[in-house]
């Protein structure tokens, strides 16, 4: 990251236009200038985020305790990764052990004995691994890019390891910076769903297209109760494209563990997609619709709670299936809708193409999206 000494002089004379500068101090690498805003907060952030930009600099404002005070805080802009990102990395390579655990036990039914004897057992669950991190590093990837792109200071995926199912409780990543206009916020909001679907729809066919795996007896002779992940009509779509099974009629049969990945790519962008916060869903409804959004992000938790009540009170699901998911985002998408979108620059409307990719993105999720994707079935 380029530190204040590399980058521009700030541009005083455009903050003092609209702000009453009395002290100037510097935090590391940050510049803080303390005083009053003669204008309010998205105004002032409006007037002089260009000046500072050109010289290198994001700018937020804040106050001091008992907002007696503001703070205009400059931050140089980064120009890329500074040095080796070992966080990342160190969330990436336990995913990949958290998933390779996973897919092995529950996926590929090899039993905890024999991983305890032969560790190396694990190795068996890569193609599961590479397609679940393949479509969620997918999806990143492409908010990174466009990211970068636009100029808009994004940190690298981190990936977010975790038990069954899957081993992974997905992947984001930070926005540090100051969106500059609508068409950034849309092409960054965009870009993680499009990347992610298209990597998706490459998984879902390679899986399709493997043969299918055995399933131990001592596995079909359990409790009774299986848990089963239904199918998203996008994936019975390439199934009926290609000609090939989403089950068996044999027990002792079972698809092949990649087409997994696939399903982790739809259910994943069902989420994403939701029009609340700074979801995906909620950058590019902001970017189509500018502050109507809050007004749509408001009844989303609403729809969500609406769900579970039907699936649980009409329906008779449980809380392990569909109902507690749909509950639990109920309540996620509340906490991320109070916390509000993020808010371009320059809030001009969207040209009428991207608009029409918004809609495209929007109904391209809906595919994914089924009432009950989980549910608890006797055998």
């Amino acid at each position: 990251m380029d530190s204040p000494d590399s980058a521009a002089e700030p541009p005083i004379e455009a903050l003092q236009s609209v702000f009453h500068l009395r002290e100037t101090r510097r935090d590391d690498d940050r510049l803080l200038f303390y005083g009053e805003s003669l204008v309010p907060e998205r105004m002032l952030v409006r007037e002089v985020w260009g000046a500072f930009r050109e010289a290198g600099y994001e700018i937020q404002v804040a106050s001091t305790r008992g907002g007696r005070e503001d703070v205009v805080i400059a931050r140089p802009v980064s120009q890329g990764i500074d040095g080796i990102p070992w966080k990342n990395l160190g969330l990436f390579l336990a995913t990949v052990v958290s998933t390779l655990l996973v897919g092995s036990l529950t996926w590929y039914y090899t039993p905890l004995s024999e991983l305890l004897a032969n560790p190396l057992v694990v190795l068996q669950a890569w193609p599961f691994t590479a397609a679940v991190l393949g479509v969620l590093a997918t999806h990143e990837l492409g908010h990174y890019a466009m990211g970068r792109y636009h100029g808009v200071d994004v940190s690298l995926p981190y990936v977010l390891p975790f038990i069954f199912p899957f081993g992974t409780l997905g992947a984001v990543i930070r926005m540090r910076g100051q969106m500059p206009d609508r068409r950034a916020l849309f092409d960054i909001g965009v870009a993680g769903p499009l990347a992610g679907l298209a990597a998706t729809v490459v998984v879902t066919a390679i899986g399709l297209s493997l043969p299918p795996i055995t399933v131990p007896e001592w596995a079909i002779q359990g409790t009774g109760q299986v848990i089963v992940f239904n199918n998203p009509p996008l994936l019975d779509l390439i199934a009926g494209v290609l000609g090939r099974p989403t089950e068996y009629s044999e027990p002792a049969v079972a698809v092949n563990p990649v087409i997994i990945g696939g399903w982790v790519g739809m259910f994943f962008t069902v989420l994403n997609l939701l029009p609340v916060g700074q979801l995906d869903g909620g950058h590019i409804l902001r970017a189509m619709v500018g502050e109507s959004q809050e007004r749509i992000a408001a009844v989303v938790p609403a729809v969500l709670f609406g769900l579970a009540a039907y699936l649980h009170y009409v329906l008779g699901y449980g809380l392990n299936e569909s109902v507690g998911l749909w509950g639990f985002w109920g309540l996620l998408s509340a906490v991320v809708a109070f916390k509000g979108p993020a808010n371009p620059v320059d809030d001009s409307p969207l040209g009428s193409v991207r608009i029409a990719v918004g809609i495209a993105t929007f109904a391209l999720g809906a595919l994914c999206f089924l009432l009950v994707p989980v549910e608890v079935m006797s055998v």
